[in-house]
């Protein structure tokens, strides 16, 4: 990636992210009003969950767009973790107000509901839902070309936003038709959605923070593009790794063993530059073997002198 290219992606990235930053501020405000005043716990339970979104797209704007760093002497893979760790922090904000809402819901449905039907509530509700899915789709629109995991938090926020604000929309109208208990149950039901919500982002991006394997067809897709080179004859001691929300690849590369060491470089430059190439790859690390030798790693541990059949 280019230094333009990197410093216009970061620009985009952190207009997304201001924008969701905007679009929750204005949402707590019409929601959190509307809900006090006419003592809906629904809307509370609302506005209140796009309270930990705001805190959550304030830290993305803040500190996601670090990822656009370039690699420095402190960190000489590069800044790529710290945008998981950042919807990681998303995803544990976001069920902690979950279940903080879940006891205010119970709260509820145990002691009666109190809430007074008024069109200000439908009001609010609409005003929120259509708030979101302007905030959902420009966010979608951005992150479609940067393929950014904070951002894919953000995006699935804002769609949750809108399914809670159906919810509350559901209890509202309930008390408007004389079920008033509808307004707790629905507070209970966007709590249940919220924390569902924090739990999947969270998990995703554990994966991204601890190096974890990526799913197979991943692995697949660096295999058959090693195998592609016409020098290459095997591959041994694969291992594809995510490193943030890029992939790193340590592979041994098996060519002839007569080449000449110029032409086994460029073999090997060759291949590296390829997997660079592909998306979703960050590092890469390409180690030269003569073919048919096997590793002294690989022999069984009898020493009979046995050999791993390349991959």
């Amino acid at each position: 990636m280019s230094e333009g290219t990197s410093t216009d992606d970061r620009r985009r990235f952190g207009r997304a992210a201001l924008v969701n930053v905007l679009g929750n501020a204005v949402k707590i405000a019409v929601e959190g009003a509307a809900g006090v005043a006419f003592g809906s716990v629904a809307l509370v339970a609302d506005a209140a969950h796009s309270v930990a979104d705001l805190v959550a797209s304030v830290v993305v704007f803040l500190w996601g767009g670090s990822r656009y760093e370039t690699a420095d002497e402190g960190h000489p893979h590069g800044h790529q973790r710290i945008e998981p760790l950042t919807a990681l922090f998303v995803g544990a904000v976001i069920v902690v107000l979950g279940l903080n809402l879940l006891r205010e819901s119970a709260l509820g449905l145990l002691e009666g509901a109190g809430v007074t039907f008024s069109p200000v509530l439908v009001a609010a509700l609409g005003f929120a839902m259509l708030d979101m899915y302007v905030v959902y789709r420009y966010t979608a629109w951005v992150n479609a070309d940067l393929g950014s995991a904070a951002l894919s938090a953000l995006v699935a926020d804002c769609l949750n936003d809108i399914y809670t604000t159906v919810a509350a929309m559901v209890g509202i109208l309930g008390v408007y038709v004389g079920y008033p208990i509808l307004d707790p149950l629905a507070g209970a039901l966007v709590s249940v959605l919220v924390v569902y919500q924090g739990v999947e982002i969270a998990r995703e991006n554990v994966d991204y923070l601890v190096g974890a394997a990526p799913p197979e067809g991943e692995r697949r897709r660096i295999v058959e593009a090693i195998r592609e080179h016409a020098e290459v004859e095997g591959i041994h001691d694969l291992r594809v790794f995510y490193d943030g929300t890029d992939l790193e690849v340590e592979v041994h590369v098996e060519v002839d063993g007569s080449l000449p060491f110029r032409e086994a470089h460029d073999v090997e430059t060759e291949v590296v530059s390829r997997l660079r190439g592909m998306e979703g790859v960050g590092d890469v690390h390409v180690h030269l073997d003569p073919s048919g030798l096997g590793e002294w790693k690989d022999a069984p541990e009898s020493g009979d002198g046995g050999e791993r059949p390349s991959e």
